[in-house]
């Protein structure tokens, strides 16, 4: 009996052991002294009591952070919570054995639920017989917390009392909630009720007449067929109502509500669009209405285009001019302008002997006109059903030096300008053409504003940022003259330059010469004003030098000799100065004497010219004949010759025998003659001189009877051969003469003494003699002063004969 019932007791203990494993029993049990659920900002305290024996902890949110908590008993610990602003999560743990599943507690903190605020309901009629209560409010703040709404609705038909209905919104955020209510029902009484764990309300309870409140299905719209002034549309309602309004509007922004005009057509009505624009693309909806109640919603929209008509409006033409081109511009035509769409532009250019029509593409907006006298021109514009009206201009106008007063100022994005007349100006203002376009880009983007007589100042507007503008304002008089007044250079933002100047230099002796190039538009940053020059020589020393914008030369002069590098910036007027562009290296050279190069010049031609001149043969010979006679080494005594000593020995007869240089002579004239020498006594007062020689001479020769004979340079002959040679020819004349033939001689008062024939066969026989080149350039300058004797000039005679 006993081991049955210890079997008995195991066999309980192992089944309570297994219960407790697959139970997973918890080492602990927590309660918050608030709940689950809190009101935001609230304090509570969170107590742990624990299964087993330990020493217990607690823990808040995940990961998890231990607390510092207090002790209630041997089992029990808390811990006070203050302000909490957000869902947390709190545990305990403790060590049992065996080991346990620890315990936790979500708590969420919120609000509670507030009443509903602007609770509305309408009727929205489905068909004939039944339509949809829907009814809708708002809530005052996020309770943070799960909530739920539930519509409560009570009907009432004729007398009868209806049951109340009970209907939940879709959602725990959903702020509305609908219910199907047949069109017999006359009254309602509606209220909406709200709650969450922390609390409920119920809105005041609303009472409604169904047909106050009903709202018909939106209208269908048919495509509409217009003309250029009105469109049809056609109206489908899938239920019948009393008033249909239709809207429309050509950009969508503003809507225009069309007058009510209906035309009846069975299930469908017919509504007409009036007073509307040529060649517009309109947008239209529509709305329907009972007699009482609410309006529908707005249908779909529905898009058409009317018809266009021929331009109602001439352009709006301007024309430029300068000393090489004159071109005509025209504003595209805005829609209203139009009416259609333009297809081309006729021009016509009418002038005192002629007319010139043309067409033009649609895409373009000017035309050059021909350069010359006054002329008519006229624009318009064509579209499919005609033309517009015809803008004419003149291109010459009276200039007039009356120039306005113009004051400009950049804003956001736009420029003010403002103009006074002149108080002496004798002509009042016909109208004003204000006109700008980017700098330098007048041919491309010129715009312009023509304002009236009255108005004295405007504000242009969509200028673009970091551009650089310039442009005019013209007054135009009745008499067809005009006074233009420019501005330049204003931009409404500015910043530095985004690159630099690329510079090119040309050296020119001591100067260099800097061109640079344009910045390119986008990078200029506004207006440029200033350019700024850097140059830096070998040395490092650095000079700058500025130059106003627009001008783009500079001339550096009066460098010195040497390397140097060279770049450049550009800055505008607020925004500063940008980076250097590129960087160049010249050098200057050291400048050569312009004298010195002429006579350097002049040299080396006469050095080319004489050794051209010397590749001739005669040259050379006559040449050296002349460096020969000036360079002697030895003068001769002729005293002492070979001919005065044989003289001595052989007194009475002297045989003289010619020059063989010339091989033409006869075979008599080479025979040796013989000549009777008569001897002179000699002269007292000097008994050293040499036996001298008395010559009879011709009267004609012009010696004067004071002639000393000693001063005779060699013998006289009563034979003379005379040869006449021309250096520059090769041919050759030769002369025999008799013995009477005049002996020619070198005097001692010079050839000063002798006649013009006399030196002419003077100077054959010193050429017949090798003495001195024929034609010698120093001849005509050669003379002779005082007497000349044989101590004063020593000649060896016998040289004149060596070829005897």
């Amino acid at each position: 009996m006993a081991t049955m019932f210890q079997s008995w007791s195991l066999l309980i203990a192992v089944a309570v052991l297994a219960v407790q494993l697959c139970t997973g029993q918890r080492s602990c049990d927590i309660r918050s002294t608030a709940g689950s659920a809190v009101q935001w900002g609230s304090n509570f305290t969170v107590y742990c009591t624990f299964n087993c024996k330990c020493e217990g902890s607690m823990f808040c949110d995940s990961p998890p952070t231990q607390q510092k908590h207090e002790k209630f008993n041997s089992t029990t610990i808390y811990f006070n919570v203050v302000n909490i602003t957000k869902t947390r999560t709190y545990s305990c743990h403790c060590a049992c054995s065996p080991p346990r599943d620890p315990c936790g507690l979500d708590i969420s903190a919120g609000y509670p639920p507030d009443h509903p605020k602007n609770f509305k309901c309408d009727y929205k009629v489905i068909t004939n017989d039944s339509g949809d209560l829907v009814c809708t409010w708002n809530r005052e703040r996020d309770t943070l917390l799960w909530t739920r709404s539930v519509l409560r609705v009570r009907t009432v038909t004729g007398n009868h009392t209806g049951e109340l209905h009970r209907v939940s919104s879709e959602g725990t955020e959903s702020l509305s909630a609908s219910f199907a209510v047949s069109r017999s029902v006359q009254l309602l009484s509606v209220w909406v009720e709200t709650q969450n764990s922390l609390g409920s309300v119920e809105s005041p309870t609303v009472n409604y007449t169904l047909s106050d409140i009903a709202m018909p299905p939106a209208p269908v719209l048919v495509q509409p067929e217009c003309s250029s002034r009105e469109c049809f549309i056609k109206v489908e309602e899938p239920v019948r109502t009393q008033h249909v309004e239709i809207e429309y509007t050509a950009d969508q922004q503003t809507w225009t509500t069309s007058p009510d005009s209906v035309v009846q057509m069975s299930s469908s009505q017919v509504r007409s669009v009036s007073s509307l624009e040529p060649y517009r693309l309109y947008h239209f909806r529509a709305r329907s209405k009972f007699n009482t109640g609410n309006w529908s919603e707005w249908s779909a929209n529905i898009s058409s285009w009317t018809q266009e008509e021929a331009p109602a409006e001439e352009l709006d033409v301007w024309f430029t001019e300068d000393f090489k081109s004159r071109r005509v511009y025209w504003k595209e035509p805005d829609v209203s302008i139009s009416r259609g769409k333009i297809i081309a532009y006729k021009v016509s250019v009418k002038s005192p002997n002629s007319r010139v029509v043309r067409n033009i593409s649609a895409d373009t907006r000017s035309y050059s006109v021909p350069f010359r006298a006054d002329c008519e021109v006229t624009v318009w514009a064509c579209n499919s059903k005609g033309l517009s009206p015809p803008a004419r201009i003149t291109t010459r106008h009276t200039k007039v030096k009356h120039a306005q007063e113009v004051h400009v100022s950049a804003g956001n994005y736009s420029i003010a300008i403002s103009w006074r007349k002149p108080k002496t100006a004798p002509l009042l203002p016909a109208g004003y053409v204000v006109e700008w376009y980017p700098e330098g880009h007048q041919l491309q983007e010129l715009r312009w504003l023509k304002l009236d007589k009255n108005d004295n100042q405007t504000v242009i507007s969509g200028i673009n940022a970091f551009e650089c503008y310039e442009g005019a304002v013209s007054v135009f008089y009745n008499d067809s003259s005009v006074s233009r007044t420019r501005f330049k250079r204003i931009a409404t933002l500015e910043s530095a330059p985004a690159v630099g100047p690329l510079i090119e230099e040309k050296v020119k002796g001591n100067d260099v010469e800097i061109t640079w190039m344009e910045l390119p538009r986008g990078q200029r940053r506004g207006c440029i004003s200033t350019y700024s020059i850097y140059l830096e020589n070998s040395s490092g020393h650095r000079e700058l030098y500025s130059v106003a914008s627009p001008k783009r030369t500079y001339t550096i002069k009066g460098l010195s000799p040497g390397a140097y590098n060279l770049w450049m910036s550009a800055s505008t007027a607020t925004g500063g100065e940008g980076p250097a562009g590129n960087k160049v290296t010249f050098f200057v050279e050291e400048e050569t004497s312009f004298s010195l190069l002429l006579v350097c010049g002049v040299v080396s031609v006469m050095a080319l010219f004489l050794v051209c001149l010397c590749q001739s043969s005669a040259v050379k010979r006559r040449f050296y004949k002349f460096f020969q006679c000036l360079m002697l080494d030895v003068v001769p005594d002729p005293a002492n010759s070979k001919w005065a000593k044989e003289y001595i020995q052989d007194k009475g007869r002297m045989s003289l025998m010619p020059q063989q240089s010339n091989s033409n002579f006869s075979s008599e004239e080479e025979e040796p003659i013989l000549v009777d020498v008569e001897e002179l006594p000699k002269q007292s007062g000097d008994a050293s001189s040499p036996t001298t020689i008395s010559l009879q001479l011709p009267p004609q020769t012009g010696l004067s009877p004071e002639t000393d004979p000693a001063t005779l340079l060699y013998p006289v002959t009563t034979y003379i051969k005379s040869f006449s040679h021309d250096s520059d020819s090769s041919d050759q004349t030769q002369t025999s003469l008799d013995t009477n033939s005049t002996v020619d001689y070198i005097s001692s008062h010079g050839p000063g003494n002798m006649d013009e024939e006399d030196e002419e066969e003077e100077e054959d026989e010193l050429v017949d003699m090798h003495f001195f080149p024929s034609h010698n350039i120093f001849m005509d300058s050669l003379e002779f002063g005082g007497k000349l004797t044989l101590d004063a000039v020593k000649i060896d005679c016998g040289d004149f004969f060596q070829n005897a």
